[in-house]
């Protein structure tokens, strides 16, 4: 097994039976002590971020990963599959391992899948998706005095503000970091 002085940004690690991604690695040598790997990373399962020191003899189990890019086929009460564009295999994974992922997963769209062990972890989006607005108040004529915006219901079920010229049946880019509006397609 590798020492913490080799582990590197992007890794899956194991820590406390959990996989862990490696955010952030600092190699840190104070006057009079010993050195340490000040590691920051993120509990694959839950989500949890943490900050983790080791010394920097300890040993640390690095995980075997893999990332695929997959297509979103079908979701089907709450279980959302997608599909190998090589292989054609289909890969299933729930709500829970979606979390708001969810919201921004349009059929065809693509997502970078990590799979730790053979099993798919966590789900990457693109920056941006182009989504379809499927419900849209009407903007009131005349009122364009500023930067005025609206809600609107993508066909995810996600609602972005909008500005008033979008209508109902428009596809909009999404920024999937914040949810934002980014403009039309």
């Amino acid at each position: 097994m590798p020492a913490a002085n080799d582990i590197r940004k992007g890794q899956v690690i194991k820590f406390n039976n959990e996989p862990h991604l490696v955010m952030e690695t600092q190699h840190r040598t104070p006057g009079n002590l010993r050195a340490f790997v000040q590691v920051k990373m993120r509990n694959l399962r839950y989500g949890k971020a943490l900050d983790q020191r080791f010394a920097s003899t300890d040993t640390i189990e690095v995980l075997p990963t893999d990332r695929k890019t997959l297509e979103f086929s079908y979701a089907d009460r709450g279980t959302y599959a997608f599909m190998d564009p090589e292989t054609f295999e289909q890969i299933e994974l729930t709500e829970n391992q979606l979390g708001d992922v969810k919201n921004y997963l349009a059929p065809g769209g693509k997502v970078d899948v990590l799979f730790v062990d053979e099993r798919p972890l966590s789900v990457d989006l693109p920056a941006s998706v182009a989504l379809k607005v499927v419900e849209s108040a009407e903007g009131i004529k005349g009122d364009t005095a500023s930067n005025v915006q609206k809600p609107a219901k993508l066909e995810t079920g996600l609602v972005v503000q909008v500005p008033l010229f979008i209508k109902e049946g428009e596809v909009i880019r999404i920024n999937t970091t914040d949810g934002s509006y980014l403009g039309r397609v």
